[in-house]
């Protein structure tokens, strides 16, 4: 299997003498696969994924992303890569357009007219392109940031609660074609996720955090059986308070 991201031993502390926000972590993701980064409030997601986008240093350890180490070269893997996240807003004084042309350029997007007719017509966008990103509703913001990070046909995607603060409807058709897009081209995906639902629908395998640390992996049929639940919201509690972790590890 042909890896799209490789991750060893990466670690992260803000000060001496404090826990690290993110300790010894090691994971993979192969070409077209989807891996899920679950984890309580501080569990380390957020600073995960700002070390691989190169916009937090690592106090140690190795990211590896598309054949290209982001410690020396991750202007030529970031070119290759996207990310969203419903928590950082688009300028809200441009208009739709005007935002995807920014970053079609700052991707150096070929064709780039042509790349955001396409992507307004699958993500129903049409009739937003002329409207400023501020005036948006949390449905079309979050169909818009798709497109963003779809701008530049991502070889890896990084998702940061993609569906957050969606109804199911909406959050159904943003899984729908995150799922096509996969499909489609191979891409390899990490999700940060608190939907659990989401999680067993859309990843291969799941990483589970607590305190900066991996405490388990697995497929989330693996995981529900070892801990012997139903669901991986359960799961999620299990790790969460601690109440079978030592069990399921044993």
């Amino acid at each position: 299997m042909t890896l799209a991201l490789t991750v060893e031993a990466l670690s992260k502390s803000y000060a001496p003498g404090r826990p690290p926000a993110v300790d010894s972590l090691s994971f993979s993701i192969g070409r077209g696969r989807t891996l899920g980064l679950l984890g309580g409030n501080g569990a380390g997601k957020t600073t995960t994924i700002a070390m691989l986008l190169g916009l937090l240093v690592p106090s140690a350890g190795r990211v590896v992303a598309l054949g290209h180490d982001m410690a020396t070269d991750r202007f030529a893997a970031l070119a290759r890569m996207n990310f969203s996240s419903p928590y950082i807003a688009l300028p809200h004084r441009l208009s739709v357009e005007e935002n995807l042309r920014v970053y079609g350029h700052l991707y150096g997007v070929p064709r780039l007219a042509a790349r955001i007719a396409e992507l307004a017509r699958d993500l129903e966008l049409a009739d937003l392109l002329d409207r400023p990103a501020g005036q948006l509703s949390a449905g079309q913001k979050t169909r818009v940031a798709l497109a963003k990070a779809l701008i530049n046909r991502p070889d890896l995607l990084l998702l940061d609660e993609p569906t957050a603060s969606l109804d199911p409807d909406t959050g159904d058709w943003v899984r729908s074609r995150l799922e096509a897009y996969r499909a489609e081209t191979g891409c390899a995906i990490l999700l940060a996720s608190h939907n659990m639902a989401e999680v067993e629908r859309l990843c291969d395998e799941v990483l589970m955090l607590k305190q900066g640390k991996a405490v388990d992996r697995g497929t989330p049929a693996e995981l529900l059986s070892r801990y012997g639940r139903d669901d991986l919201e359960q799961v999620f509690l299990d790790i969460a308070r601690g109440t079978r972790a030592e069990e399921a590890l044993a």
